[in-house]
């Protein structure tokens, strides 16, 4: 795993949290929620992709 995929998924999660703090404190919880889910989404999409590129990488050593 690299290490720039990990401080992207770090900002997403600072990111996040702050927008989900800043929301819930001013009672916009449902907005709050969605932010958290969107982020969420994010970083599941950026990992589906590195999985993606391994398989790629076993797939192309094995001939396949």
């Amino acid at each position: 795993m690299e290490i720039e995929l990990l401080f992207k998924i770090a900002g997403v999660g600072i990111i996040v949290s702050v927008l989900n703090q800043i929301l819930s404190k001013s009672g916009r919880e449902e907005q709050a929620m969605i932010v958290t889910i969107t982020g969420l989404i994010i970083v599941l999409m950026m990992v589906i992709n590195e999985i993606s590129s391994l398989f790629t990488a076993v797939k192309s050593a094995f001939g396949f």
